[in-house]
């Protein structure tokens, strides 16, 4: 840990999500349960719950939905420091529409975000000592792909946080309604030269990246072609909508190591939204916690992953207590309680 203020700050849109109640559909039920959610959201507070200091770096409308998220996000522990509002007559909070799916019924999102508060975020609002504040900056290709706006404040920021000497973590969590894997392929390799930790998974690798050959021999290319230190992939095999297998594979370029456990076999599916976002809280977690334990990356980013699979909503709720608990319970193979009591 350094002496920054923040461990961590994350880039990225806060969203509404509206959800019927249990399988309903979209196309028939009265009623939404209404959360907060977004990719950068979900792993700041899934670290936090770990146990380090975040904050997120976002533009929210000046209204009533706004205040309803910065509420939110601050009953999680999360700073909102770095939270500028827009006052213009188009404000507005992003959100999604998400359809639990039931085997063979796939879930289903539908996106209602074009031209919100956060798409005309400017780098010019926050200030200089921002990019002195934070160990590690973490942000997404889902803010790249949104607009030209967006994407050249990432990039600014990206560039900025980079010169003050701050990590870099990428998540590329490619959103093929936003744009084409060309696209971001294009993108995204201008800011690769200035990512310190990646977090591409096996297909995207091969789709969006074109990358050949087996999962590890395309993480290792990835620090060939570019001063990256840590590749970290995970590996999902989808049972069905409420059964899942996920592990994950990490390589430390300087050490020239492989690393990876077990995977969690069979996980009762409740909400996989956010899931990935756990992976990284975890992983994050287990790197900046111990200054770069590569195992404990995979350790914790499994078990968050696997433990968000079963709660419902966006955001994570599972504490470094549980976390601990899960893992013990993950590595040894003896007879173990069917309850905690």
């Amino acid at each position: 840990m350094s002496d920054r203020p923040f461990d961590l700050l994350s880039l990225g849109e806060l969203l509404l999500r509206l959800s019927p109640d249990g399988v309903e559909r979209l196309v028939r039920g009265d009623s939404f349960q209404k959360q907060v959610g977004g990719a950068e959201l979900n792993v700041a507070v899934g670290a936090a719950l770990l146990g380090l200091h975040t904050g997120v770096v976002t533009q929210l409308p000046a209204n009533d939905m706004g205040n309803f998220v910065k509420n939110k996000v601050r009953s999680y522990g999360i700073s909102d420091d770095y939270f500028v509002y827009d006052n213009s007559s188009n404000a507005r909070l992003g959100l999604y529409y998400y359809e639990y799916g039931a085997y063979p019924r796939k879930p289903k999102v539908i996106y209602d975000r074009k031209n919100s508060s956060f798409y005309n975020i400017s780098e010019a609002s926050f200030p200089e000592d921002m990019y002195k504040a934070t160990t590690c900056f973490h942000t997404t290709g889902i803010t790249l792909a949104l607009c030209e706006n967006t994407r050249k404040t990432a990039i600014d920021m990206i560039r900025k946080f980079k010169e003050s000497g701050t990590i870099i973590s990428f998540d590329v969590n490619f959103r093929g309604n936003l744009w084409t894997g060309e696209e971001a392929r294009a993108c995204i390799e201008q800011i690769l030269p200035f990512v310190d930790i990646f977090f591409c998974s096996e297909d995207t690798a091969r789709l969006t990246f074109k990358k050949e050959g087996t999962a590890k021999e395309m993480m290792k290319s990835f620090t060939k072609d570019y001063p990256i230190s840590i590749v970290a992939s995970t590996q999902r095999i989808v049972h069905s909508p409420k059964s899942h297998t996920f592990g994950s594979i990490i390589y430390d370029a300087a050490r020239n190591e492989y690393y990876e456990e077990e995977p969690y076999h069979n996980i009762d599916v409740v909400d996989r939204i956010g899931s990935g976002d756990a992976y990284i809280a975890g992983a994050l977690y287990g790197l900046l916690s111990t200054g770069g334990d590569c195992m404990k990356a995979v350790q914790y980013g499994n078990a968050t992953a696997a433990l968000k699979n079963t709660i419902p909503g966006d955001l994570p709720t599972s504490d470094l207590s549980e976390v601990n608990t899960v893992i013990r319970e993950h590595n040894d193979k003896g007879p173990q309680s069917e309850m905690s009591r």
